[in-house]
């Protein structure tokens, strides 16, 4: 019998699907904590997972959505976003995404975040991100996750 979705998740679908996408969202049965066990639980490459991840541009957050194979260059990201970058502190992501570490999703926010897309996810036909709470995955792709998030190429690593 199927498990009713987190609120978060729910959220997350219902934005989806206002932004045209098909808003499935699938729990996992294992947790899904890290791109490494959500690669595992869909079996895909570990740089084909989405990582929603919250940082500060000169006092400001952002959005900046990575491969699951790479890490953000804080000086050589900063710097082509034109700011000094630095992660932002859990509370606070917490605040302006509505979702708790480990479960962040793209998008369903109460807060319109600027989003940065790692150009890397380009190189994958299927992506799979975050659906608002943790164990909960959806289905994209790169074109598709541009369009709903409304986000911006950039190079991250």
């Amino acid at each position: 019998m199927p498990r009713p979705l987190h609120p978060n998740a729910a959220r997350v679908a219902d934005t989806l699907i206002a932004r045209g996408h098909h808003g499935l969202i699938t729990t996992q049965s294992a947790p899904v904590h890290t791109a490494e066990q959500a690669a595992a639980a869909v079996r895909v490459d570990v740089g084909a997972i989405v990582e929603s991840l919250v940082f500060l541009l000169d006092d400001e957050p952002i959005l900046i959505l990575a491969s699951g194979a790479h890490r953000v260059s804080l000086e050589r990201t900063g710097t082509q976003l034109g700011g000094t970058l630095v992660p932002a502190p859990e509370d606070l992501v917490a605040e302006v995404t509505g979702q708790q570490l480990g479960g962040v999703a793209p998008l369903g926010h109460p807060t319109n975040l600027p989003t940065y897309v790692d150009s890397a996810l380009a190189g994958y036909p299927e992506l799979w991100a975050s659906g608002g709470s943790p164990g909960t995955l959806f289905r994209t792709s790169y074109t598709e996750l541009l369009r709903v998030t409304a986000g911006v190429d950039v190079v991250v690593d």
